[in-house]
């Protein structure tokens, strides 16, 4: 299936405002426990396009495409669309709010780890990095979205709504951004425990003695690992820094599930004594999942855009520049776990083992690329490293049943329906142990394969990377529901697995959300310029060379023609294919190479015609 963003994203919009505008009057659902990850989920399907692809914008009815307002008809004209979204958007941030700050509960996305017990309401309010990062995205969206906005409307009604959400939405984002601090973890390991041997394990892929190990991952981490205990601005407990320093010792290093247990408030000028903050329950274990959750968050708010519009404030910027050294840690740490033998990957090895409960599965050693691939978009991508992961993302989708035949009564198949629970550690003080269920593996490894795509250099690569996310796509797109109010939306995985377990029962904001993520990446794809192949360089060059030759040859046989006659206009249209392959041959040789040959196909025929006459 071909990837074509624009009508893709048009398709989900149409549906998206079908579903949320029904009889023209805005729905949450009907799921009675408020979550404010589906709920940020489901804005973002809107936000998130409309202000990271300009041709969907949204803030300036003046500008609005005709395809776009078409696809949201449900929802308004081009002048009711902001409107609406304002008052949106306004609903969102105070249904999320307990009257005095912001909250970020996971609500129904939990899930009870024995199916027999019942989460306790309490348990259901529990803060999650999921919504954390997803509210760093949509605040980001929104303010971006009102400081346009604002200065296109002349309804006057609409300037105290306008500063209100603004208040209100950086009041949110500031909180977000503490609430990433908060749950920011780095676990010490024995070499001798449980979580120790499988750490070695996971790194010596039994070619490597646990002392070898021990002696490589000093080496590699020396430097990362003097940053860590040396770091004030991480705020870590005296006893896990004192650990640290012990180089017998290894580490894992990103985000637990929510705020760690025992976790200093952040003091800030809207909660200067962290009266807000909730208290930490999570274990200080990193979680893979939730890891890249955070940095998919980080990535928007150390965007470029984010600094161009100047959307944070002071206050957010030392936020954000905690957040940035984080950020450079962890990708520094499972960019090198991931890359532990230069000579056998662990991630090679799948799928990946995660060291504190030992689980392991296709999604883990996903999620491994996914921290690679951000590590490759930040700094200059070698095509060795890009090939070698080409391959692991391959043998993952044919794992995984994307390119590969399912068998009967197939494992894999739980990869896309329920989905991979992931235990909450710590979450079982007030109530039953928790889990968290992801089954984003096909969104998450299309996002990668378009991600990866426009940063490879070859064109073998990059080929392969694109058959691979048409292959993909091709999937999440049969996943649509077809029957229903969610018409149009994800996520029913029986229409492609018919033996999966998991019925559809309303559309899945998560999916969604994620496919837009995906349409949004696309279209960064195509704003890139085409690989440069130095085979049609060279080929370009000498038809340009033969072109040019043989024009100047019949040029200097015949007089030249009268302007404004059609002898005259045949030489000038030659003269400027000529001209414009020239000018094309260094960042699209192909199609200079196209053009010399049309050149040289019309100046043959000439010749022919005047061999005729001679």
């Amino acid at each position: 299936m071909q990837i074509k963003p624009r009508q893709h994203l048009l398709d989900m919009w149409q549906a998206w405002a079908r579903h949320s505008f029904a009889q023209g009057v805005w729905s949450w659902g009907e799921q009675s426990d408020l979550s404010s990850v589906a709920d940020a989920e489901r804005l973002l399907c809107l936000l998130y396009p409309a202000t990271e692809i300009q041709a969907f914008r949204l803030d300036d009815p003046n500008t609005t495409q005709r395809d776009v307002t078409k696809a949201l008809r449900d929802v308004g004209d081009s002048t009711d669309i902001p409107s609406r979204l304002i008052e949106i958007l306004g609903e969102f941030m105070k249904r999320h709010h307990d009257g005095e700050f912001p909250t970020f509960a996971g609500g129904h996305y939990f899930s009870a780890a024995d199916p027999e017990q019942e989460l306790s309401k309490e348990q259901r309010e529990f803060d999650v990095v999921d919504s954390y990062s997803m509210s760093v995205s949509l605040c980001l969206a929104t303010l971006g979205f009102l400081q346009v906005y604002r200065n296109r409307t002349n309804r006057a009604s609409a300037a105290d709504r306008i500063e209100q959400l603004r208040k209100d939405t950086g009041e949110r984002l500031t909180a977000a951004m503490v609430g990433l601090l908060r749950s920011f973890a780095v676990d010490v390991v024995e070499i001798s425990s449980d979580q120790g041997h499988a750490l070695a394990r996971l790194l010596g892929q039994g070619r490597l003695s646990d002392r070898q190990v021990v002696q490589r991952f000093q080496h590699r981490f020396k430097s990362l690992r003097a940053l860590i205990t040396d770091s004030l601005a991480l705020g870590l407990d005296t006893d896990v820094c004192d650990e640290l320093r012990n180089e017998n010792r290894l580490f894992e290093c990103g985000w637990a599930w929510g705020v760690v247990k025992n976790a200093p408030a952040v003091a800030t000028g809207a909660d200067p004594g962290g009266r807000g903050q909730p208290d930490g329950v999570a274990h200080p274990v990193p979680g893979l999942h939730f890891t890249v959750v955070a940095l998919d968050g980080i990535i928007d708010l150390l965007s470029e855009r984010t600094l161009t519009l100047g959307l944070l404030d002071a206050e957010q910027q030392h936020l954000a520049s905690a957040l940035r050294l984080r950020f450079e840690i962890t990708q520094q740490y499972w960019s090198g776990v991931a890359r532990f033998d230069e000579d056998a990957w662990p991630l090679e090895e799948i799928p990946w083992r995660t060291t504190p409960r030992q689980l392991e599965s296709e999604y883990f050693s996903l999620t491994i690329v996914s921290v690679l691939v951000h590590d490759l978009m930040r700094r200059r991508a070698t095509e060795h490293d890009v090939t070698r992961i080409v391959a692991v993302m391959e043998r993952l989708a044919e794992r995984a049943r994307i390119t590969g035949r399912p068998l009967r009564d197939d494992p894999a198949v739980a990869l896309h329906g329920p989905g991979i629970a992931m235990p909450l550690l710590g979450s079982d003080e007030p109530g039953p142990a928790m889990t968290w269920v992801m089954n984003d593996f096909s969104t998450q490894l299309l996002k990668r394969a378009v991600q990866l795509s426009s940063l490879s250099t070859s064109l073998n690569s990059q080929d392969r990377l694109l058959q691979l996310a048409e292959s993909v796509l091709d999937h999440v797109w049969r996943r649509r529901i077809t029957d229903g109010a969610g018409v149009g939306l994800w996520d029913d995985v029986r229409a492609v697995h018919p033996e999966s377990p998991a019925p559809v029962t309303a559309p899945s904001w998560s999916i969604t959300e994620r496919v837009a993520e995906c349409m949004v990446a696309a279209h960064g794809l195509y704003d890139h310029p085409p690989i440069r192949s130095a085979e049609l360089s060279a080929a370009a060059r000498a038809a340009i060379g033969e072109a040019a030759h043989l024009l100047g040859r019949e040029q200097k046989d015949h007089p030249a023609p009268p302007s404004g006659t059609q002898q005259g206009e045949w030489i000038k249209g030659v003269e400027a294919d000529l001209r414009r392959a020239r000018e094309l041959i260094d960042r699209r040789p192909g199609t200079s190479l196209a053009l010399a040959l049309g050149v040289l196909e019309r100046l043959d025929a000439l010749a022919r015609v005047t061999d005729g006459e001679e």
